[in-house]
């Protein structure tokens, strides 16, 4: 029987910088190194990110292009806006600016420093 998604893994050249920024600025916690350059991050609900190394390739600028193109990362209604001046003070690249919807729903999307979709939601109400 299937419990979940346990974890999303992360491609990078640079896994250990890559890694300690979404520990900074996230909050997120590493639970494993394998002393190889790959790690777990676990964020409080439990979600983990796995980072592992790779100069292949590279990421498709095009944020609606078929296939996985975001991670959602939640934080509590009430600390939409400050997350989001947190993140916008860390100069990414922002691709939508910090928008609340009537029902309450806030959302911003923005690429990590490797240049991964990152969509940062609050919702008063889970789906």
């Amino acid at each position: 029987m299937i419990t979940g998604i346990e974890h999303l893994a992360i491609f990078s050249s640079d896994t250990a910088k890559l890694k300690d920024w979404y520990i900074k600025m996230f909050d997120f916690k590493q639970v494993y190194d394998n002393g190889k350059g790959t790690y777990f991050i676990k964020a409080q609900n439990g979600f983990m990110i796995e980072f592992i190394m790779s100069d292949k390739g590279e990421i498709p600028k095009d944020h609606t292009i078929r296939g996985l193109r975001h991670v959602a990362i939640s934080v509590n209604p009430g600390d939409f806006e400050s997350m989001s001046a947190k993140v916008k003070a860390a100069n990414v690249e922002e691709i939508t600016e910090p928008a609340v919807s009537a029902s309450g729903v806030g959302t911003f999307f923005f690429r990590d420093p490797d240049g991964n979709v990152l969509h940062l939601l609050s919702r008063p109400t889970p789906l």
